[in-house]
């Protein structure tokens, strides 16, 4: 067997693939020490970039929630803006409604007055109208020039 070619080839063949599988293997534990720096690598990163993410939600959260209670707050504002304004509206339209009361009586009394004043000057010329017409119908001429004297008579005392 020692003499035997086909042995030391075998031999030979057995010492070359040690030899080189020892360089493979030590290449492929170095590939892979490699892929493993690079997954470690890419790992950290995705931690990091997880932790940034998570501080980002948070700080996005509290402003969110800040946000809310502003805007509640600058509801609530104008709800009590909008309940002041109306109040004074209502004041307002309640000045302005005793105001035009006001000048509705008094239209009410002026045109009250004039009515009563027209109806007054309407009832002097019926009367004077009705008298004219009695002294016309009533008064004869021997009458007539008594009464003249009479007036004549009575400015002389009265002028005095």
């Amino acid at each position: 067997m020692f003499e035997d070619p086909a042995f030391w080839v075998f031999v030979a063949f057995v010492l070359f693939i040690a030899a080189a599988g020892r360089k493979i293997l030590k290449l492929v534990v170095a590939g892979l020490d490699k892929r493993t720096a690079a997954i470690r690598s890419e790992l950290d990163e995705a931690q990091r970039l997880r932790s940034e993410a998570q501080v980002l939600l948070v700080d996005y959260q509290r402003k969110t929630q800040d946000a809310t209670r502003e805007a509640a707050a600058i509801i609530a504002h104008a709800r009590d803006e909008a309940a002041r304004i109306g109040a004074e509206a209502q004041g307002d339209l309640e000045v302005t409604l005793a105001r035009r009361r006001e000048q509705a009586v008094e239209k009410i009394a002026r045109a009250e007055a004039s009515a009563v004043q027209e109806v007054r000057n309407a009832a002097t010329d019926l009367a004077l109208r009705v008298t004219r017409r009695l002294i016309a119908e009533r008064l004869d001429p021997q009458r007539d020039t008594e009464l003249v004297a009479a007036a004549i008579a009575e400015v002389g005392t009265k002028l005095h």
